[in-house]
């Protein structure tokens, strides 16, 4: 494995942590725990850090992206950090003109439609060189977290080509739809080129330091079962490849996607992400008993009292022990506007629950 003898897996500093031991199907003395958009809004030390300078400026600084990253590790006490980034910075890197509108969020310069643009998109490619500042930030935070685990992070292909073809935000992402039948060919090229760069954004990452990927489909709940196997998964499939040569674990995670579970996992995943709509005892039947699972704790609920919350994560938790392993998470991101009081309470009542 062509890792450097300071990756962490390599090193020995993450290897027994609680959450890379989950990842692997065991149960470590503690039920791990971080969240999705731990680093964000939430956070007065984020707001603070990020005045006056853009989203996506964020993410390509190394210094501010690891010091965001590291943020929510040291506040709340997570297991895990997930390396600060954004499901657009790979399609920046790439050449793409992409921009994030506050109150909007992603939109191209031009969305991704016709054979001719396909092939103009598909002429650029992601460079070692315009990786440099993601591997600078993931060494960073590494160097500053010793025994804690990275998570990398990256949109999975579906994601991504549903932000090219729509050209910003979508609800049904009906045009993405329309172009994987009404267009196949097109849309196998565009979502094998956005396989690559994911995976070439993931493997960078990896070979930085991170101790684990997560791969996120946002969007992917939009589709039906037969079209996401047959004009999804391939790509994902090929995303994954990239770093299945690397001794990492992988999340898959999507939102509304208790019917693609099973086929999510079967492109490539070690670990699956559950969102809130789903029991995580459901989702463990649903896949044979045989798969760690991370979730699901729901989002909506950490501004309602304590004590109705408390149940909840009571219930999760309990909910998880019936798969091989369980990683405790929120079953999509963090609110913007939640305490983060909240979000250390819960971290102290699972490791709790777990003596």
């Amino acid at each position: 494995m062509n890792l450097p003898t300071a990756h962490p897996l390599v090193d020995g500093r993450t290897t027994n942590a609680p959450l890379i031991r989950a990842f692997r199907g065991e149960r470590p003395d503690i039920t791990p725990i971080w969240f999705m958009r731990q680093a964000g809004r939430s956070l007065p030390e984020y707001l603070k850090v990020r005045e006056g300078i853009g989203m996506l400026e964020s993410c390509l600084r190394p210094d501010l992206a690891s010091e965001i990253t590291l943020q929510p590790v040291r506040r709340h006490g997570v297991d895990a950090g997930i390396f600060f980034s954004d499901i657009v910075v790979p399609l920046l890197l790439a050449g793409v003109d992409v921009d994030i509108v506050p109150g909007v969020g992603p939109v191209l310069g031009q969305a991704v439609r016709t054979p001719e643009e396909v092939d103009r998109l598909v002429s650029q490619t992601l460079t070692q060189e315009a990786m440099a500042p993601i591997r600078e930030a993931v060494a960073l935070t590494v160097a500053e977290l010793g025994s804690t685990p990275l998570i990398g992070f990256a949109g999975a292909p579906f994601t991504l080509a549903a932000y090219l073809v729509e050209g910003r935000p979508s609800r049904d992402h009906l045009a993405a739809r329309t172009m994987m039948h009404a267009d196949p060919q097109s849309w196998a090229r565009l979502t094998e080129w956005a396989a690559d760069v994911t995976g070439m954004f993931l493997r960078g990452q990896v070979l930085a330091g991170a101790s684990a990927t997560q791969l996120f489909d946002s969007w992917a709940g939009s589709l039906s079962r037969a079209d996401y196997v047959t004009h999804v998964a391939p790509s994902s499939q090929r995303a994954l490849s990239h770093v299945k040569d690397l001794p990492v674990s992988v999340v898959h995670f999507g939102t509304g996607t208790e019917h693609l579970l099973t086929a999510m996992h079967d492109v490539g995943a070690d670990v699956m992400g559950v969102d809130y709509r789903t029991p995580l005892d459901e989702a463990n039947q649903l896949l044979g008993g045989t798969v760690p699972l991370q979730g699901n704790i729901d989002p909506a609920l950490l501004a309602a009292p304590w004590p109705v919350l408390e149940a909840h994560v009571r219930d999760v938790v309990e909910r998880g022990r019936t798969a091989p392993a369980h990683v405790v998470n929120l079953g999509h991101g963090v609110p913007p506007h939640t305490d983060p009081t909240v979000l250390t309470k819960i971290v102290e009542l699972v490791h709790s629950l777990s003596a």
